[in-house]
């Protein structure tokens, strides 16, 4: 007797996989353009560029201004330069 043919498993749609193919913007700053630029900073040392708040393009897009400022507000006061390594999250 032939075993049944099993149905090979799906990868789920959300978790880490969604995570890394999302666009991800800093909402801190803006570019020369207008835009949100990407998530990221070479390094940290020489770097104008305060301590980034991350979140989806689409995300982002759907904030207001003064939710944008207030998240800013939010990151940055859980790390206020401490120079971890460790990255901090805070509530978008």
């Amino acid at each position: 007797m032939a075993k049944p043919k099993r149905k090979p498993k799906r990868r789920a749609a959300g978790g880490l996989t969604k995570w890394f193919s999302e666009d991800w913007r800093d909402i801190s700053t803006k570019d020369k353009s207008g835009k949100h630029p990407k998530c990221g900073r070479k390094s940290t040392k020489g770097s104008k560029r305060g301590y980034p708040k991350c979140v989806p393009a689409g995300k982002a897009q759907s904030m207001s201004s003064s939710q944008k400022k207030q998240a800013v507000a939010r990151k940055r006061r859980t790390n206020p330069g401490s120079g971890g390594k460790r990255p901090t999250y805070a509530r978008t």
